[in-house]
């Protein structure tokens, strides 16, 4: 990566958010907002060499626009910075705040997102009605040529730039799933941090059948989306009365508030520290998904002048019931479950004998032989890419399902550590077999309830068995200190002869397959063993995709 690329990165951002053309001074002016600081001279050079690359168009004297390739360039190019810059987005969009409660003026945050039918604007305003939402304020801007309507939402990071205007620090931490049962908010039942994803983490957790917001408004029990942020300990007091204040005129979702120091909803409240609990902005749009209906969801967007909405109705029945302080079990997360089951893995590379870590994925027995058909046929297709190693294992209850357990990556790091070389699971991400492959979703292990390979599947992001345009697959990138090198590439070149899908070793500082290791590290990108289910559930068997099981004897499994 060239010194030069984070800046052009920025500057196809910044033409991303202009509909017209704009030209090297006002860029020069934003990027200097952004901490790069580049005169318009130096601007116009970048922009030249964005043009020659074919990122971006020059429009005569009215300056530049991104083109259809720049788009690609910046959703794809540079996933290790868009792992930090999602994070950067919030921040960025709680600093443009600038709504005043008292005279109810000002910029707001919003979400944007497109329905198609009438149908969909009954169940938002029901959803609404409801009090799952952060505020009835919404805008409809219906294009009827189109047959479209455009919905834009209050979204909860607007709570946290209020409070930023009362001198209020507010952390948006984690993204995920809240448990309600009797009307009552029981526990997180999953999170992400906002922290190092490429996927803001409710838009993770926005494949089907993740939430169930519909029911929890008929029956008072289901699952909705929720973010969870921190604030200071001593802002408590000033902050349950803002809130007060800003429910009063239409501005509210906070589900709940921790004491100073205590645990809420399962989640750990440092000492000195304070947890909100916020209902998703996107919760309205989840329930017209749940719904069947057509919708296209977007996330934090932009900023709005709050005057550019209002309430789609003055009926607010906030059904759910106050949190309450009561013991949860602490959410564990991804990598604290792992390491207990790494640190088991006792497979010798010698003798190719030992036990690894194991996905077991469950299907209808009737589909087994069609499955194992496809996950043969993938494996011809790809042998560089897809591991040949699974095993069948009948279901603890279930006599009509079976289980189909595969090698989880996640076994290479337990086998390093044994040979006594550090080996850091770091990221589950998507990789696309481009020339040269990258990497175009990243999700860390650390700060994550799930395992990132099953969130790529549930939103069928992944094209393993495609034979048209690129393959898109599931690996994961682990670091490793950079003095055990040779040692580390030694066993690494064993264990991929092995069949454990090693797809390369990467060099200090620099990127591997666009993904990036700390200093003195450097990086490895594993298969994952989920790729063979992928693509059954491609191939439309319905499956039941489980991740990072249990330890099984390498020498028991069967090989495609």
């Amino acid at each position: 990566m060239s010194d030069s690329e984070p800046r052009m990165i920025e500057i196809l951002r910044i033409l991303t958010q202009h509909e017209k053309p704009i030209g090297s001074k006002l860029i020069a002016d934003e990027l200097r907002d952004k901490g790069f600081n580049l005169g318009e001279r130096a601007v116009r050079y970048h922009m030249q060499i964005l043009d020659e690359k074919g990122y971006t168009e020059r429009m005569g004297y009215s300056g530049r626009v991104i083109t259809d390739l720049g788009r690609e360039k910046l959703e794809k190019g540079l996933i290790y910075d868009q792992v930090d810059f999602i994070y950067s987005k919030f921040e960025e969009m709680i600093y443009l705040t600038d709504f005043n409660y008292m005279t109810q003026t000002g910029n707001v945050v919003v979400n944007t997102s497109t329905v198609y039918n009438e149908e969909s604007i009954d169940i938002l305003k029901n959803v609404i009605e409801s009090g799952l939402s952060v505020s009835p304020y919404v805008n409809l801007n219906e294009d009827k040529s189109e047959d479209r309507i455009e919905v834009t939402t209050l979204c909860g990071t607007t709570i946290d730039g209020i409070l930023l205007n009362e001198g209020i620090s507010s952390q948006p931490v984690y993204g995920g799933l809240l448990k309600v049962e009797d009307y009552k908010p029981i526990r997180f039942e999953e999170l992400i941090s906002y922290k190092k994803t490429s996927l803001t983490p409710l838009d993770a957790f926005s494949s089907p059948n993740r939430t169930s917001v519909l029911d929890v408004i008929d029956s008072g029990n289901g699952i909705i989306p929720a973010n969870f942020r921190l604030i200071p300990g001593v802002g408590r007091d000033r902050t349950v009365e803002l809130i007060k204040k800003l429910d009063k005129i239409g501005i509210g979702g906070v589900i709940g508030i921790s004491d100073e120091g205590k645990d809420i909803l399962g989640i750990p409240v440092p000492d000195g520290m304070v947890g909100i609990a916020i209902v998703g902005g996107i919760t309205p749009f989840r329930a017209v998904q749940e719904s069947g209906e057509n919708i296209d969801i977007k996330i934090a967007e932009e900023i709005r002048d709050f005057k550019t909405l209002s309430p789609i109705t003055t009926t607010i029945r906030n059904n759910l019931k106050p949190v309450t302080h009561d013991l949860q079990p602490k959410i564990s997360f991804l990598l604290s479950k792992s390491w207990n089951l790494i640190q088991q893995v006792n497979f010798d590379i010698e003798k190719r004998k030992g036990d690894i870590v194991s996905n077991i994925s469950y299907l209808k027995r009737d589909d087994l032989d069609k499955a194992l058909d496809i996950m043969e046929e993938t494996y011809n297709d790809d042998p560089k890419h897809i591991n040949p190693y699974y095993q069948i294992m009948n279901h603890p209850t279930d006599e009509d399902t079976v289980g189909i357990a595969t090698i989880c990556s996640l076994s290479i790091d337990g086998i390093l550590i044994n040979n006594g070389i550090i080996c850091n699971p770091k990221y589950g991400g998507l990789l696309e077999l481009t020339e040269p492959s990258l990497f175009i979703e990243l999700i860390s292990y650390n700060g994550s309830t799930v395992d990132p390979h099953k969130i790529f599947i549930a939103k069928d992001m992944t094209s393993v068995s495609t034979s048209i345009g690129p393959k898109k697959i599931l690996a994961s990138f682990k670091e490793i200190p950079y003095i055990s090198r040779d040692y580390a590439v030694d066993l690494l070149d064993t264990l991929d002869k092995t069949g454990f899908s090693i797809y390369k070793i990467g060099k200090p500082r620099t990127l591997t397959y666009n993904a990036k290791a700390d200093n003195y590290n450097f990086g490895i990108v594993a298969g994952s063993g989920l790729n063979s289910i992928a693509a059954i559930r491609e191939k439309g068997i319905d499956i039941h995709v489980k991740a990072i099981e249990k330890l099984i004897p390498f020498e028991k499994m069967n090989r495609l």
